[in-house]
C-alpha cells in the first residue's frame, strides 16, 4: 500500500516520505480500515509514542496520523460490533502506525459507525477535535447550562467544535483568538469575542478551556470563578485557580462520545471546520505549511 512514513525523529518533517509500506495486520479485536480520509496533529512527530511501542521499542519507520474515516476492510480474530464494508470513523492508538496510508489497523473499540449523511472528509475532521472538545467541556470542565465558558483558540479545529458544543449545551460562550478569527467564532455561535493581542482578559467564567498554552494559559487561572475549572491540552498549568480546579489532559478514544458527536452533525447542531483538503502524496507538505484558514487539515486518501 502507499503511505506517508517518517524515518526517524532527528529528521523531523524532512524525514517524511511518500512510499510503499507493508499492508497492516489485524491483531485480536482489531479491524483493518480502508482509509478514505485522515487527519493529523502538526506536532505529533515530537510525541514519544510516535517512535516507540508500548514496550519502549523503536518502531521506525512509522506512519503518522491518528484520525480516520473509511470503511472496514477486514476483521481481526474476536472482533465484534462492526462488519466488513461498514463506514466508520475514529481515533487510533498513539503507539501504532497511523492513518496517513491506504489502510490502517485499529482497535475496534476506538471506532464508531459513520452515518451516511457525513462525508469522509468531514468524518476525518471530527475524531481528535470532537473528542478533545467534548472531554474538555463535559468530562473535565463539567460545563452545565447557564454557565459561562471561555474558549481560547476558538477558530481552530478543536476550538471551533468546542464553541458549537458549548453553545448547544446552553452555555454563554466567550471566544478568543486572533482578530481575523472574530467572524468565524461569532458565526459558530460565540456570544462575544476577545482579540488576544489587543483585548484584556478579564471575563470571569465557570470553565476556561485553553489550547494555546504559554502566557495565555498563565493568565487564564485568574478568570476562573470559585468552584470552576481551568482545562487545557497545552501543558500542565503553572498557575492554578485560587478557588477552582486545574486540569491538563490527553484526549482518549471513546465510541459513545463519537456517536454523540456524529448525531449532532447529522442533526445540524455541529459542523467541523475544514481548513484545507490535500491528497495523500502531499501530506508531508501539509505538515510543513498549516493553512491560514481556520479549522482542520484533512488528507483525502481515496
Amino acid at each position: 500500500m502507499k503511505a506517508i512514513r517518517a524515518h526517524g525523529p532527528a529528521a523531523g518533517i524532512d524525514g517524511l516520505v511518500f512510499e510503499d509500506a507493508p499492508h497492516p495486520h489485524a491483531s485480536e479485536n482489531d479491524v483493518i480500515v480502508r482509509v478514505r480520509a485522515a487527519s493529523f496533529t502538526p506536532g505529533e512527530l515530537a510525541w514519544p509514542g510516535t517512535w516507540h511501542d508500548r514496550a519502549g521499542r523503536d518502531r521506525a519507520p512509522v506512519i503518522p496520523g491518528h484520525e480516520v474515516s473509511g470503511e472496514v476492510a477486514e476483521l481481526g480474530l474476536g472482533t465484534t460490533g462492526l462488519t466488513v464494508g461498514q463506514r466508520v470513523f475514529g481515533l487510533t492508538d498513539w503507539t501504532r502506525d497511523g492513518t496517513l496510508a491506504e489502510y490502517v489497523a485499529v482497535e475496534a473499540r476506538n471506532l464508531a459507525p459513520l452515518p451516511a449523511s457525513i462525508g469522509h472528509v468531514r468524518g476525518a475532521a471530527l475524531p481528535m477535535a470532537g473528542l478533545t472538545a467534548w472531554q474538555a467541556l463535559f468530562v473535565h470542565g463539567r460545563l452545565e447550562p447557564g454557565q459561562t465558558v471561555v474558549i481560547h483558540g476558538a477558530a481552530g479545529g478543536v476550538g471551533s467544535l468546542a464553541v458549537q458544543l458549548a453553545r448547544d449545551a446552553g452555555a454563554r460562550v466567550i471566544a478568543t483568538g486572533r482578530a481575523a478569527d472574530r467572524e468565524t467564532a461569532v458565526r459558530l455561535g460565540a456570544h462575544a469575542f476577545l482579540d488576544l493581542a489587543n483585548d484584556p482578559l478579564t471575563e470571569r467564567a465557570d470553565v476556561v478551556f485553553d489550547v494555546i498554552g504559554g502566557e495565555v494559559l498563565d493568565r487564564s487561572a485568574a478568570l476562573v470563578r470559585p468552584g470552576g475549572a481551568l482545562v487545557t491540552i497545552a501543558a500542565p498549568p503553572r498557575i492554578r485557580p485560587e478557588n477552582g480546579r486545574a486540569v491538563f489532559f490527553v484526549v482518549e478514544p471513546d465510541r459513545a462520545q463519537l456517536a454523540e458527536i456524529a448525531r449532532r452533525v447529522t442533526e445540524g447542531r455541529l459542523e467541523p471546520v475544514v481548513g484545507a483538503v490535500r491528497p495523500l502524496a502531499e501530506a508531508a507538505e501539509a505538515f510543513r505549511s498549516r493553512p491560514r484558514t481556520p479549522g482542520k487539515t484533512v488528507i483525502q486518501v481515496a
